[in-house]
């Protein structure tokens, strides 16, 4: 029986409702979450076999795409497989502990992603602005130390926040998640006492995270433009940029999204309840399934090799 919204009282579990107002539609939402996870493992191990496979895309460049790889992977998995189990199975309850669980990995690859992104833009300028060094720049080693900054940055940001509902939180109005996953400021909401402490850090995270990294992102390639308008050629602009192509889209993949979500949930006061869910979905669904389409499509030695693997022949 779930706590009254009158009373706080200690919790050690949670009811998520999966998409509120579309309950009955479960079953057939399925099958598009349950083919777009499908989609998106598939895509992102094809692009770590092939890459694996190709020796020349043992670059800088297709180091970081395989680890937007794992992250993508690790990110989808996060979420859609509980959300599935809600669907199919009706399996709503989730642990105090796995909620936390969950919103930490949620969070933190997101933060992770993001990182990686900013490192892939450090990559583009060097290639393109100073190209007589950049095998030097970006050593294996450097683009490993980049990763794992990336990857230490995103437990250092988001690990107090799980901390912080543990520690600070204790009571719970009610035991209902009004969300598919357990994500940070659906499950303060719903806490008694004061918040502030966790919504103040949320916030800072987030503008941390989403406004630098995109001006840093947005400032490395104001740099790059100008590397390029400086060209004479016009071809050589026009095969410069397009190196650039793939890293673009999926940013604006990744961010979009997000950006579309947040201002959502923070002005559409009017929009309702399982859109707001719907975009929280869609936007850690998105980039998986399309990163390795745009790379797939953008790369010339990954369309090859993925051409001779269909055709099952060896690319000489």
């Amino acid at each position: 029986m779930f706590i009254s919204n009158n009373a706080c009282s200690v919790t050690r579990s949670f009811w998520l409702t999966g998409i509120p107002g579309l309950e009955s539609l479960h079953i057939w939402l399925s099958i598009p979450f349950g083919s777009m996870y499908l989609v998106a493992l598939v895509g992102n191990v094809t692009i770590l076999a092939v890459v694996k496979m190709e020796r020349s895309l043992h670059q800088p460049m297709y180091f970081f795409l395989c680890m937007l790889a794992v992250i993508d992977l690790a990110l989808s998995t996060s979420t859609v497989p509980k959300l599935l189990a809600i669907f199919w199975f009706g399996a709503q309850n989730i642990s105090l502990d796995a909620c936390l669980a969950q919103m930490f990995f949620i969070h933190c690859f997101a933060t992770v992603e993001s990182g990686i992104f900013l490192a892939m833009a450090f990559d583009r300028y060097v290639a393109i602005c100073d190209p007589l060094h950049h095998t030097s720049v970006l050593t294996h080693a450097v683009v490993g130390r980049l990763g794992l900054a990336s990857l230490l940055r995103g437990v250092l940001y988001i690990g107090p926040l799980p901390l912080l509902i543990r520690l600070r939180l204790p009571l719970y109005r009610t035991q209902v998640i009004a969300h598919s996953y357990c994500e940070h400021m659906a499950v303060v909401t719903l806490a008694c006492g004061d918040t502030r402490v966790s919504n103040l850090y949320g916030m800072g995270i987030g503008f941390l995270v989403l406004i630098l990294d995109s001006l840093a992102i947005t400032a490395s390639y104001v740099m790059i433009f100008r590397a390029v308008l400086g060209l004479t050629a016009h071809d050589a602009r026009f095969k410069t940029l397009g190196t650039c192509g793939s890293h673009i889209c999926a940013i604006l993949i990744f961010y979009i999204p997000i950006a579309v979500s947040s201002l959502t949930h923070r002005f559409g006061h009017h929009v309702p309840p399982h859109i707001h869910i719907l975009l929280a979905n869609f936007y850690l669904l998105i980039p998986p399934i399309l990163n390795p389409i745009v790379y797939a499509v953008r790369t010339k030695q990954i369309r090859e090799r993925l051409v001779h693997v269909k055709a099952g022949t060896q690319p000489r």
